[in-house]
């Protein structure tokens, strides 16, 4: 039987992969956004396949539908979009959760929770494990985001434990790959573009702090894997790529592979931006047998290609 799986953040950058592969898969998706940060030009390709269906819809509302799977996905990811109305994040994050896990139970779905390594804050345990709890500031600007997260994963555990719905949570690290957002102001988006555009690169800091970039086509390899796991897999299992890159050695690689005459030049660290982030996968390799396979210069030659199209059509045409 077909199943009917419904993907809440749809139309963004992970989730319009997302559904994109679940169709591959013979899947029915019902993709829902509201439209925030996600966007139509994502999901067009997929508006004529009879099993897409499209929903305008903002998850803090309850949804009414029938479905066998749900993966919700849907919340800014972003701190310029998540700082822009926080409260409205946290809203996402906790009343979101609320619904999906109301109708999982009601429908008696599987649902995946889209969690993040942002849960660990700055952490002062590295690399960090899916025991380590944490170093989280409840009160700063990245709070609502932070800690909206943390909130969804209490409660989707909470579900388990009280209801028994079977349901998954993933952590994801930094995720990089066609159809990010053009300005949504992470690292990896930010530099190809001031690249591709001959500005300066904006490196916050002294370029000294890591992160570690996961190929958007592994990540979702990886969530569905998880979604087909038996019961007893609950998670949190840690989605990333293991391979730690200091933000300048970031900042390096696009100008060459762009062959831009971009500058890197240094400003000020944001408050609570972590120093280190670098996910332990032992987890997923165990669980899922999962890891990453592809690598950041040729993840990178794939963005800096989908970014250099896109501008071209954002250029205003010559009469």
């Amino acid at each position: 039987m077909t199943k009917r799986v419904l993907v809440t953040g749809g139309a963004g950058f992970l989730g319009s992969h997302l559904c994109e592969r679940l169709l591959d898969n013979n899947c029915e998706v019902l993709c829902v956004d509201n439209f925030f940060t996600g966007s139509r030009r994502n999901i067009t390709h997929l508006l004529d396949n009879k099993d897409f269906e499209l929903l305008r819809h903002d998850v803090t509302h309850p949804l009414h539908v029938e479905v066998d799977e749900i993966y919700n996905l849907a919340c800014p990811a972003s701190p310029i979009h998540y700082q822009f109305d926080p409260v409205q994040t946290t809203k996402t994050s906790v009343m979101g959760v609320i619904n999906m896990l109301g109708l999982a139970k009601r429908v008696k779905a599987k649902i995946l929770q889209a969690s993040t390594s942002e849960v660990y804050g700055d952490p002062i345990v590295h690399p960090q494990p899916e025991e380590y709890w944490g170093n989280v500031n409840p009160i700063g600007f990245r709070s609502c985001y932070d800690e909206g997260k943390r909130c969804a994963e209490t409660l989707i555990f909470d579900y388990v434990r009280q209801h028994k719905i079977p349901a998954k949570v993933v952590r994801i690290f930094n995720t990089y790959g066609p159809r990010m957002h053009l300005k949504d102001g992470r690292v990896v988006s930010n530099f190809v573009v001031q690249a591709l555009t001959g500005c300066d690169i904006t490196i916050y800091g002294d370029g000294a702090q890591t992160r570690s970039f996961c190929y958007v086509d592994d990540l979702i390899e990886a969530m569905m894997r998880m979604m087909a796991t038996t019961p007893e897999t609950t998670g949190p299992i840690n989605i990333g790529n293991p391979v730690e890159f200091t933000i300048r050695e970031l900042g390096e690689l696009v100008i060459e592979l762009t062959g831009s005459r971009s500058r890197l030049v240094f400003e000020p660290l944001p408050c609570d931006d972590p120093k280190q982030r670098q996910p332990d996968i032992r987890k997923a390799r165990e669980k899922l047998g999962w890891e990453p396979q592809i690598q950041l210069r040729a993840g990178l030659m794939k963005t800096i290609a989908y970014f250099d199209e896109l501008l071209k059509k954002e250029q205003p045409q010559p009469a």
